[in-house]
């Protein structure tokens, strides 16, 4: 479905996430993958305040702790544009200083070279902040890969020191800015949730 006309001239976000939301998953994916950077500044810009996330967003509180939720992502870069965020929330045994907070990591073509990116995701303000400063303290999913660093392998280049922000913009879909350093940079990338299969 060619949805130009909710993006031109003028973005119609809230029509927008009404017909994302009304999509199958592969229809979602397959629109935002002709988002390029121009198109995701532009809307990431436009999202501000206009969906509001908490952590229900990345890991609904239908799926029980340590499990994982898949969200396949799309990035601006040259090069190895897909992706996948792998959320979880964490179980009681989980550090509390953390607070309230979902863990992760970073799946893709890439990872045997940069790492896995492992993070610590909260909320503030109706922002999701996705903080590679911040690992879990032990892995939490058995099929996980193992924890390192974000400063080991090449991870020091794409990982370590860096912050993502990610505003709503439909049920499943939300879009993101990286920080590096304190600095933010002309990094995007939008999410697709994958909703897990009910238990029989």
């Amino acid at each position: 479905m060619d949805l130009t006309v909710l993006l031109e001239p003028k973005l119609d976000l809230p029509r927008l996430a009404a017909v994302l939301d009304g999509m199958g998953h592969e229809g979602r994916m397959h629109t935002v993958r002709g988002w390029g950077l121009g198109r995701q500044a532009e809307l990431f810009e436009a999202t501000k305040g206009f969906k509001p996330l908490t952590l229900e967003h990345y890991v609904p509180s239908s799926v029980p702790a340590l499990t994982e939720v898949i969200h396949h992502g799309r990035n601006t870069l040259p090069l190895f544009n897909n992706f996948q965020k792998r959320f979880c929330r964490p179980g009681d045994d989980a550090d509390s200083a953390d607070g309230a907070v979902l863990y992760g990591y970073n799946e893709g073509s890439t990872r045997g070279l940069t790492g896995p990116g492992y993070y610590v995701a909260s909320e503030k303000d109706g922002v999701l902040v996705i903080d590679y400063r911040k690992t879990p303290k032990h892995k939490v999913v058995p099929t996980w890969p193992e924890i390192i660093p974000n400063s080991k392998k090449l991870g020091f280049l794409v990982y370590e020191g860096m912050v993502d922000y990610m505003h709503g913009i439909s049920d499943h879909v939300s879009i993101g800015r990286a920080e590096k350093g304190g600095k933010m940079i002309d990094a995007y990338f939008v999410l697709v949730r994958e909703d897990r299969p009910l238990a029989s």
